[in-house]
């Protein structure tokens, strides 16, 4: 009787696909979870690459001079046109500086040893002057296993930029 009970249960294959899916669930939700970070990520990298860009504009045309607005109008401009930042204006680091000509522009890494420098100036210059602008955001990595590969930070983050160089046109 145990001889045949144990010959039915080795037989039956009603639970088999619950045992796969348990096998097969975790890494696949890893992976659904990383994709979804990583596209996250790169979609909001974009969209501050389109605040900065507008800002610039702001800045090359000499709108932002003209105007009497600084860093706050600067950020503002970021901010509205970078929907997906969330806490734009307040995380948001920002770095205007001018430049004698084109080849002593400096692109020094704000990440040293995993912790941010934030040696950050605002200098939108005059007409004619060769202007570097940086825009850094401290993008919070959700996905723990993800977290290590995407982030550049000691704390698991990762820093989100976008630059753009131009002389600034004759205003």
């Amino acid at each position: 009787m145990l001889k045949n009970t144990l010959r039915r249960f080795i037989r039956r294959d009603d639970g088999t696909t619950a045992v796969e899916f348990a096998f097969i669930a975790p890494p696949f939700f890893a992976l659904l979870f990383a994709i979804v970070e990583t596209a996250m990520v790169f979609f909001a990298s974009a969209n501050l690459e389109n605040g900065v860009h507008e800002a610039a504009r702001l800045v090359r045309t000499g709108q932002l001079q003209f105007s009497g607005g600084g860093i706050a109008t600067f950020r503002q401009v970021v901010c509205d046109n970078a929907p997906l930042l969330a806490s734009c204006d307040t995380d948001i680091l920002i770095d205007v500086r001018k430049f004698q000509d084109f080849t002593n522009i400096n692109f020094t890494d704000p990440v040293a040893n995993g912790e941010l420098q934030n040696n950050f100036t605002f200098i939108p210059g005059a007409a004619g002057e060769v202007i570097l602008v940086r825009v850094f955001y401290v993008w919070d990595v959700n996905v723990p296993f993800i977290g290590n590969f995407l982030s550049n930070m000691n704390d698991g983050k990762r820093l989100l930029s976008a630059a753009i160089a131009f002389r600034n046109e004759p205003f």
